[in-house]
């Protein structure tokens, strides 16, 4: 009879690398030191740091899209349609139905992805790149020079008149001596809210030499009376307007953006974009919600009416408010705007810190929600001895004795 082996003792074979930085990395030198993009997610009470619509999706909607990814779960062993031919045509026929003054569009001037950032994403992929610029108008988006440095395309930027809005001889001098392959505007503009007058915008098409984009992710949200750069694209081909579903129809958490331009436009998207970019499961989505637009944007007049009303008891306690088209505020000035933060979040209130210096961002939400901001507001502003503490001291005393 044979002797059976002896087992060896196990032996700690575990490799301990050594500890490994991002700085480590042969990361590509425009992007050593960055940090990534985002906004604080924090769970605090009152949410109103990133601009979304606070209201959840009606309960027939919900239903109905259970139901559809219930039946679309049997085919996703299957790619998705490449084009999203179906999502394209549904998105044209709501722009068509809510800009009666444009002419109309169809499923062939409509681009998707996966929120507006990968739209703007492919179109500096097609239209930016080495050797070309963007220019910008800051304030604006942070996350626009960050889709230039992804696409390797430069950044040039013009200044913005002391009320937002854009000075038009400023941008066309800028214009003039950069040569921008792209101009982009946010209409509204993020984070002041300012929109921008069509004929200024028909302006730097005419003076631009290559595009022109329009972003209007808060469009919905702008005062009557307030057009949009939809009713340009006719007469203008190097025109693109941008949209989301992010704020207006409350599909945040959806990831859909699109486009309006020309045919030519979109077939340039096509061409850089990866395959199957958006899934199935991502159309189907969109397109039940797009079904239920009208039940989606009745709650946009309730968060204008929040917007105008928060406007309103701004500039009454004696702070500097920007004109807004969008769902939130832009107010100051503060010698440290940090502090303000910090304190409306000790009391369980997020917003924002963006753009320039002395200035904060509150996105409009539910009567409830504003009626915290303002009490939280108010104690802030006592706590930290600013002028404003004051007049909202006189007013809560004439409102306590009514």
């Amino acid at each position: 009879m044979s002797t059976p082996k002896q087992t060896q003792p196990a032996t700690d074979r575990t490799v301990k690398e050594p500890t490994l930085g991002l700085a480590d990395l042969p990361l590509r030198p425009e992007l050593q030191g960055a940090e990534p993009y985002g906004a604080p997610q924090l769970d605090v009470a009152i949410r109103l740091n990133v601009n979304e619509n606070p209201y959840p999706a009606p309960a027939a909607m919900s239903a109905e899209l259970g139901e559809a990814a219930a039946a679309e779960a049997a085919h996703l062993n299957r790619y998705p349609d490449r084009e999203a031919r179906a999502l394209r045509a549904d998105l044209a026929n709501y722009l068509n139905r809510t800009n009666p003054g444009i002419v109309p569009l169809n499923a062939d001037n409509i681009w998707v992805a996966n929120g507006s950032n990968e739209v703007m994403t492919h179109l500096l992929q097609a239209f930016g790149g080495p050797g070309r610029s963007l220019l910008l108008f800051p304030p604006t988006y942070s996350m626009y020079p960050e889709y230039a440095r992804n696409t390797h395309t430069g950044v040039v930027t013009a200044p913005r008149a002391a009320d937002f809005s854009i000075d038009l001889e400023a941008a066309r001098q800028a214009i003039a001596a950069e040569q921008p392959a792209v101009v982009m505007i946010a209409s509204p503009n993020n984070p002041t809210g300012t929109a921008t007058d069509p004929e200024v915008l028909a302006a730097l098409v005419e003076a631009a030499p290559g595009m022109v984009i329009v972003d209007e992710a808060y469009a919905e949200f702008a005062r009557e009376g307030t057009p949009s750069a939809l009713e340009l694209l006719a007469d203008h081909p190097r025109l693109v307007v941008t949209r989301t579903m992010s704020k207006a129809f409350g599909f945040a958490g959806g990831r859909l953006g699109y486009l309006a331009a020309s045919p030519a436009v979109v077939d340039a998207c096509r061409i850089v974009r990866l395959p199957y970019h958006l899934s199935a499961l991502s159309q189907l989505a969109a397109r039940v919600a797009l079904r239920h637009t009208d039940a989606l944007l009745e709650k946009v007049d309730a968060l204008r009416s929040e917007r105008d009303r928060l406007t309103d008891w701004l500039r009454g306690r004696g702070y500097e408010v920007a004109e807004s088209d969008a769902n939130f505020v832009y107010f100051g000035t503060f010698d440290d705007r940090h502090a303000v933060f910090s304190g409306l979040l000790e009391r369980g209130v997020l917003i924002r810190e963006t753009g320039p210096d002395r200035w904060l961002r509150v996105s409009a939400g539910t009567a409830e929600e504003m009626a915290g901001f303002r009490q939280a507001m108010d104690s802030v502003a006592r706590d930290l001895g600013l002028p404003q503490a004051v007049a909202a001291d006189q007013t809560n005393a004439q409102e306590a004795s009514r």
